[in-house]
């Protein structure tokens, strides 16, 4: 577990690491760079860099924290990659129904192995299902996500490299929007966050942009979130049109 500085989470907790890569969203993957730079610090978890493994002693690690926490699950891989085994899977989800103070986020790009193994998970209310929706030809994820029984569904739009037109929220809790940071950021266009922005609006879906990504991609030159020393600062800065949407699900 550790303090984490995504916006929309507390903490991170990975019981797998590493990945591969799916769709355009992966081509910067900021976990494929941490990795390679932790296995050079000698972190014995990310001894094998960037390849999938399953790791049963970081299992237990929420029957450790005090308080209650917002945890995303895996910022560093996927918990539902195709070398995870149902039994492993099986064992996150039993920490999570067995610790019901903390609230859990798990996020993928592969919804279609979520419904395949849907039947087999207990969803509780503490346990979230997002998907990652990058552009418009991966649209299809938020129609797969929508049938499993996770009791909050959500998508993450990060990061946004192209429109995504006539996006259906149907059954969808809530949407974060961010642009891609880091070597090789591809560019975000105002447009098609205020379009997403929109939709959450009319289907009354809370929205939470997280960042813009660089500083050349936000239109508004006094954004003052792009400044470090801001309570809010983003990579890139957060406003939009103004104002700060960091709304959450009730």
């Amino acid at each position: 577990m550790a303090r984490s500085s995504i916006e929309w989470t507390e903490e991170t907790w990975n019981p797998t690491t590493g990945c591969d890569k799916v769709s355009q969203g992966c081509k910067n993957c900021y976990a494929e760079r941490m990795s390679s730079r932790l296995k050079a610090m000698g972190v014995e978890k990310y001894k094998d860099e960037f390849e999938f493994r399953m790791h049963e002693k970081t299992l237990y690690e929420p029957f450790k924290w005090s308080g209650s926490r917002l945890v995303f699950v895996n910022s560093m891989s996927d918990l539902f990659h195709e070398k995870a085994t149902l039994e492993f899977i099986q064992k996150v989800f039993k920490v999570m129904e067995d610790t019901p103070q903390h609230t859990y986020q798990l996020l993928t790009k592969r919804p279609e192995r979520v419904l395949e193994l849907n039947d087999g998970l207990n969803w509780k209310k503490n346990i979230w299902m997002g998907t990652s929706v990058e552009r418009d030809d991966v649209k299809h994820r938020i129609n797969l996500l929508r049938k499993c029984d996770a009791k909050i569904k959500f998508l993450s739009i990060e990061p946004l490299i192209g429109r995504i037109k006539n996006i259906d929220l149907t059954g969808i809790d809530w949407v974060i929007v961010g642009g891609e940071s880091g070597p090789g950021a591809r560019p975000l266009k105002k447009e098609w966050v205020t379009e997403i922005k929109n939709a959450c609006k009319e289907e009354n879906v809370p929205f939470f942009f997280k960042q813009w990504g660089k500083p050349a991609f936000n239109v508004d030159e006094s954004d003052p979130t792009k400044s470090k020393d801001h309570p809010q600062y983003a990579k890139g800065g957060c406003m939009l049109d103004g104002k700060v949407y960091h709304e959450m699900p009730v």
